[in-house]
C-alpha cells in the first residue's frame, strides 16, 4: 500500500459523465460534457471491474462505500448496476461489507428499480427542491416543464417498497426566502427523516469552471442562506429533533462533541473524496472535474498511486494552509474550517483572497446554534438523549411568555434587544 494513502477514501462515481435526461438550470456538471467530445458517456465493463476491484481492494477498513452520481446515473439502466453489485459482492474481502448509494432525480424509478434498492441496500439520494412552485422554479425537464410530479411519483414508489432514501435539496435564489415552506413540505408533504441542505453557488463563466469571483442571479446570497438554515433550525429544535435528520444540524452537532467532522466541507483538510468519470479518469473532487485538477486514468495507473499522489494531497492540505488570517480567528471555525475550497473566491474585510463566498451566511448560523449545541452536546455527554432540548425549550419559552405579560408595554422587552416591549416580544400579546 502507497504510504501516503489514506486509510479510507471516497469515490464519487459517473457512470453517464455529465448526461442526464434534466436542464435543471443551475446544475454545474452539464457543461462537462464537452470535456469528453464525442464520447457515448458510458462506462464500459472493463472500467466498471476496474474501478470496483481496485477501489474495493484499496479500502482498508470493514466497510466500503459505492455511490454512484452523475449526470443521471439510472441512464445507465437497472442491467449496469446488477452486474455493478455483482462484482462489488465477488472482489470484498472476507468480512468486508459493501454498502450502495445513488443520487437520482427519479424520473426513471419504476417498481423494479424499487426492489432492487430494498433487496440491495441502497440508499438513495432523491433531489427535491421543495413544495411545486420553488423545485419547478429550476428543475425542469429538457422540455422546460416542471418535474415535481415525477419526483414525487419517485418518493411514494421508495416508500411503497421500504426502499432507504434521504431528500437533497438545493438552496437558491428561487427557494432560500421560503425555509419553512420548504422544511415542511419535506417533512410532512414527502414524510422524509433524512434531508440535506446544498446551497447553489454558480459562477458566472462560460467553461463551468471554478472561476472567477461572481455568480450568476440563480445562486443564493451569504446572509439569504444562513437566514435559511436558521429558520429551519428553530423549528427542528424546537419540535423535530430526533425524529428529522438534517445533515448540516447533525454535522454541526457533531463538531460542538469534538468529534471528527463528518463532512468534507467541514474538516480542517479534504482530498479524500474523489470523483470518478466514465471513462476512468479520476479527479480530485467532484465539484473540480476540469483538467487542472485530473490526476490520471486507472486504467493507467492504479488507483491508489492517484489518491496517495501528491498532487492530490496537497489539494486536500491546501484547505487548511489557504485559510485566510480572518478564518483563523474566527469564533466558529471549529464548526466551519472555511467550508469548500469552491467557494473561496472572495476577500476579506481587510482584503486577503479566499473568504468563502458564504462566510457571513455560516457564521451568523453557527453563532445562532451555539447556545442548543452546547445544550445537546452536554445532554449527549450526559448518556442522555439529545432530544430532551426540546422539552428544555419549551419550558424556557412559557416562563419567558409567562414574564412578559407582566410587563408594560413601554418597559425594555426582557430578549435583551434594548427595545421596548410593544415593539418587540409584545406586540401581540402584552396588555393594553
Amino acid at each position: 500500500m502507497t504510504t501516503q494513502a489514506p486509510s479510507a477514501f471516497h469515490i464519487l462515481a459517473k457512470p453517464t459523465g455529465a448526461i442526464c435526461n434534466l436542464d435543471c438550470k443551475y446544475c454545474f456538471f452539464l457543461s462537462k460534457e464537452h470535456l469528453y467530445p464525442g464520447s457515448r458517456f458510458r462506462m464500459s465493463d472493463a472500467v466498471l471491474e476496474t474501478y470496483l476491484r481496485q477501489y474495493i481492494q484499496a479500502q482498508r477498513g470493514p466497510e466500503v462505500d459505492i455511490a454512484w452520481q452523475g449526470g443521471e446515473p439510472t441512464l445507465m439502466g437497472l442491467d449496469f448496476f446488477q452486474r455493478a453489485v455483482e462484482l462489488a459482492e465477488q472482489c470484498k474481502r472476507p468480512g468486508q461489507t459493501v454498502r450502495y448509494s445513488m443520487q437520482t432525480n427519479g424520473v426513471l424509478l419504476n417498481d423494479d428499480w424499487c426492489r432492487f434498492f430494498r433487496a440491495n441496500r441502497f440508499l438513495i439520494g432523491l433531489s427535491l427542491d421543495g413544495p411545486r412552485a420553488l423545485h419547478d422554479a429550476y428543475r425542469v425537464d429538457k422540455g422546460g416543464h416542471g418535474t415535481f410530479d415525477k419526483v414525487m411519483r419517485a418518493a411514494r414508489l421508495m416508500q411503497e417498497h421500504q426502499a432507504d432514501f434521504n431528500i437533497l435539496t438545493t438552496v437558491h435564489a428561487a427557494n432560500a426566502d421560503y425555509p419553512l415552506e420548504v422544511y415542511r413540505c419535506l417533512r410532512d408533504e414527502v414524510g422524509t427523516q433524512y434531508i440535506q441542505f446544498i446551497p447553489i453557488v454558480e459562477r458566472a463563466n462560460e467553461t463551468g469552471f471554478q472561476e472567477g469571483n461572481t455568480v450568476t442571479e440563480r445562486s443564493v446570497g451569504a446572509e439569504q442562506f444562513g437566514r435559511f438554515l436558521m429558520t429551519i433550525f428553530d423549528e427542528w429544535v424546537r419540535r423535530d429533533v430526533g425524529r428529522v435528520f438534517v445533515q448540516t444540524f447533525d454535522v454541526a452537532l457533531g463538531n460542538w462533541l469534538g468529534a471528527p467532522p463528518s463532512l468534507c466541507i467541514f474538516a480542517p483538510t479534504c482530498g479524500n473524496a474523489l470523483a470518478l468519470e466514465h471513462t476512468g479518469d479520476l479527479y480530485a473532487c467532484d465539484h473540480f472535474v476540469e483538467p487542472n485538477y485530473l490526476l490520471g486514468n486507472i486504467k493507467d495507473t492504479p488507483m491508489i498511486e492517484l489518491v496517495a499522489s501528491d498532487k492530490q494531497r496537497q489539494f486536500g492540505r491546501d484547505k487548511k494552509e489557504t485559510l485566510p488570517r480572518y478564518c483563523r480567528a474566527c469564533e466558529v471555525r471549529f464548526a466551519c474550517h472555511g467550508e469548500c475550497p469552491k467557494n473561496r473566491f472572495i476577500e476579506t474585510p481587510d482584503g486577503e483572497p479566499g473568504l468563502n463566498y458564504l462566510c457571513a451566511g455560516y457564521k451568523a448560523f453557527f453563532n445562532h446554534i451555539d447556545r442548543p449545541m452546547r445544550i445537546m452536546a452536554q445532554l449527549i455527554r450526559q448518556g442522555r438523549a439529545p432530544a430532551e432540548i426540546m422539552a428544555l425549550l419549551d419550558r424556557e419559552e412559557q416562563e419567558f411568555r409567562a414574564g412578559l405579560a407582566r410587563l408594560g408595554r413601554n418597559e425594555p422587552c426582557p430578549c435583551g434587544s434594548g427595545r421596548k416591549v410593544k415593539h418587540c416580544h409584545g406586540r401581540a400579546t402584552t396588555r393594553k
